[in-house]
């Protein structure tokens, strides 16, 4: 018995010696596409790019309710960390280790947003460490009212539509500022899965009714208005 207890011992010790030098080599690669990105397109210039394309809408041009859906779905605690969660990011890191998966990855709306302005949608952890560095630079240099603001014009809402702007006038037919309370969750639910949602109303109108019961949830204006 002692000696099985060794035996499992050391091959405890082999993992974590193993995972660990895993999450070191992990770590340096991603640092490495984070100071790649930056010097192939500086954060201000990125920022510019989007701040100066077709359809941008400032959050002083949008409903309250809006960015609150938008916060209270993809990350309640945005006012309150530094980029990353690391709540969050520990209770998806062992969704993924117990399903063998990449299916959460605990992004904030911060790294959300350094992913779609630097990086590609792929699935990949050195990436995810990637948009962990990009949004403390990103935390560093804009307010969080800017960085949500920079959020919803970058987001994809299916269809082609990139952007609350034109996704509002796309899906619509009105300004985003016109939304009401039960369309501004709708499009904020959007970008979980923009294709399959924005062409099946009725998986639609199901993430709508969560991203209200989010807003409800965590004491946001809007939150539990019923929706036709």
């Amino acid at each position: 018995m002692r000696a099985f207890l060794r035996l499992l011992g050391r091959l405890l010790a082999v993992l974590v010696a193993i995972s660990l030098v895993a999450a070191a080599v992990v770590t340096v690669r991603g640092y490495g596409m984070y100071r790649a990105a930056l010097e192939e397109t500086p954060v201000e210039r990125a920022v510019d790019e989007v701040r100066r394309s077709d359809g941008y809408v400032s959050a002083s041009e949008l409903p309250e309710a809006y960015l609150s859906a938008v916060v209270a779905v993809e990350d309640h605690r945005f006012y309150d960390h530094p980029g990353i969660d690391l709540i969050s990011v520990c209770r998806a890191a062992w969704h993924d280790l117990t399903t063998l998966s990449l299916e959460q990855g605990g992004s904030t709306i911060t790294q959300q947003l350094a992913k779609n302005l630097f990086f590609s949608q792929d699935k990949d952890f050195s990436r995810k460490v990637a948009e962990a560095f990009m949004a403390f630079e990103l935390e560093a240099r804009y307010s969080k009212g800017e960085i949500l603001e920079l959020y919803v014009n970058t987001s994809y809402f299916g269809r082609g539509l990139t952007g609350i702007g034109p996704a509002a006038r796309g899906l619509l037919g009105k300004e985003p500022g016109e939304m009401s309370v039960c369309e501004c969750a709708l499009m904020a639910g959007l970008p979980n899965d923009p294709e399959a949602l924005s062409a099946d109303p009725a998986r639609a109108r199901a993430r709508r009714d969560l991203v209200l019961a989010q807003m409800e949830k965590y004491g946001m204006a809007g939150g539990g208005v019923e929706c036709p």
